[in-house]
């Protein structure tokens, strides 16, 4: 079977369902390809069901830490009703709301592997064994998203690994869970794991959350130390088996032994391109594909015609989020609508066709203890971009109103402000719930805000938001203050970004 339509779009998560949206918003007939669950990788198995894993046990910590509401609490955490909100929340990994949805925008869906197979064509491989091809008039959007890998540590692989999908799917905690990596989805689940009562042990070849400020690392490992968990830094794990009990024994580099119920391996992405069918179109399998700011795959060979194919979310590798994946998402849907439809396109910096966010203005929350927050680039590596910067630094504890949120608060608050631009470029908060404070910062470096006019961005009293006055004045007016550039170590390298 054959048919025509105007943009074939493979992958069903987030980032294909809003670049279906605003594409079919447009008037564009638009078919989506789906082999697993819709709503993809972050609704069922990702963000969605990791965050309510974390968050009643989060909940009882911030209790803990008021008296009056401390003394309220009279029994433990009922990890039972924690995992049943967690079905409730991945709606018993059932697609049926996002399948209403989809039909309610005009979108039509097709159940199976989609692949390409040469410009403009998509190979659909259905469950009942027959095969679809859709050509595309128009566009085809790729937006398969990426998978865990498994590293090539002995016995590892033969070993049943956890990925994150199966820790975030559990029906039953283990009581001694041990986690391969130090990156985001490692910290996360360590605090998850810890606070329904598992015993965590975490093995990183360097620090934690090696991407943020060092102090965002340093401040996880003590709070996962205060959780009971063990942090392990600087250990290579070189041997993994199951013995004749079922427990994982993991061997490192030193000769010392770990042994746990399960094994969690998170140590990076790499992009669902293998089965693609990328080859088709001139470029390798299991890569990540290059795109330009409006997603238009690059690289494709003389002969395969270009402004066709474009790759959206995880697969592009330029900010594995997915709130940076469906803005990209966003933009595409309208950009393919623009060029079909003869309408002009905005691909000028910050424009409405292009993600330009996704090069300086990236906001990332771990929900860890503490949680950390960030946007922007880190003092390190606006220094290695060659940029002058001036850097403030404030204890979060020292501010009212953390205080009033929580006895005995504890967190850290950086800004890194271009000395020439006289903006902020990077800011990063670690603390409890300051999840929400990022995104004043990433209206500040969006909106490219001079540090002389936050001064008149007046922060609630007594809300943790006064942190931003505190900033400011640990940076002083640039006319007034010389705040020294902040010295800066070059960055180890860690689970994730050596995957």
């Amino acid at each position: 079977m054959e048919r025509e339509v105007d943009v074939v779009v493979i992958g069903g998560g987030p980032v294909g369902e809003n670049v279906a949206d605003r594409a079919r918003a447009a008037g564009l007939e638009v078919v989506l390809v789906e082999h697993e669950l819709l709503g993809g990788e972050c609704t069922n198995w990702a963000c969605v069901p990791s965050k309510t894993l974390l968050r009643s046990s989060a909940v009882l910590r911030a209790a803990k830490r008021v008296p009056g509401a401390a003394e309220a609490i009279t029994g433990e955490l009922d990890v039972a009703a924690v995992l049943r909100r967690r079905d409730y929340w991945v709606s018993d990994w059932k697609d049926d709301g996002d399948v209403e949805w989809l039909a309610g925008i005009g979108a039509e869906l097709e159940r199976g592997h989609g692949r390409l197979d040469g410009p403009h064509r998509v190979i659909v491989e259905r469950p009942d064994g027959t095969e679809l091809t859709l050509v595309a008039r128009h566009a085809v959007a790729v937006a398969p998203g990426s998978d865990p890998v498994v590293p090539p540590i002995d016995g590892l692989a033969d070993s049943r690994p956890w990925t994150s999908r199966d820790a975030t799917s559990v029906k039953h905690v283990p009581e001694r869970l041990a986690i391969i990596g130090g990156g985001v989805v490692a910290v996360e689940m360590a605090t998850a794991y810890a606070g329904l009562g598992a015993d965590v042990t975490v093995l990183a070849r360097s620090g934690l959350l090696g991407a943020m400020e060092p102090f965002a690392g340093e401040a996880v490992a003590r709070g996962l130390e205060g959780l009971g968990a063990s942090v392990r830094l600087g250990v290579e794990p070189v041997k993994v088996e199951r013995n004749d009990a079922d427990e994982v024994v993991v061997t490192l580099g030193d000769g010392s032994t770990v042994t746990a119920d399960e094994v969690l391996v998170a140590t990076g992405r790499k992009p669902r391109t293998e089965a693609l069918g990328i080859d088709t179109v001139g470029l390798e399998p299991g890569a990540w594909l290059d795109v330009d700011d409006t997603m238009l795959v690059q690289g494709l060979p003389d002969g395969e015609g270009a402004g066709w194919l474009y790759a959206v979310g995880d697969v592009n590798h330029r900010a594995l989020l997915t709130h940076q994946g469906k803005y990209q998402a966003r933009a595409t849907g309208d950009v393919i609508a623009a060029r079909a439809l003869g309408r002009p396109v905005d691909a000028a910096p910050w424009g409405a066709h292009v993600a330009t966010a996704d090069h300086s203005a990236v906001p990332n929350v771990v929900f860890s203890e503490p949680e950390c927050a960030s946007v922007g680039l880190t003092a390190r590596a606006a220094e290695r971009a060659g940029r002058s910067v001036r850097v403030a630094d404030v204890d979060l504890g020292a501010v009212s109103g953390a205080g009033i949120l929580a006895d005995g608060y504890e967190g850290h608050a950086r800004l890194v402000v271009d000395t020439e631009l006289g903006t902020v470029v990077g800011a990063t908060f670690v603390g409890q719930d300051v999840a929400e404070l990022v995104q004043a910062a990433t209206i500040a470096i969006v909106g490219e805000v001079s540090v002389d006019r936050l001064w008149h961005a007046v922060p609630a009293f007594p809300t943790v938001s006064e942190v931003w006055l505190r900033l400011l004045e640990a940076l002083g007016r640039p006319s007034a203050v010389d705040v020294k550039t902040v010295e800066t170590e070059e960055p180890a390298e860690t689970e994730e970004t050596a995957a």
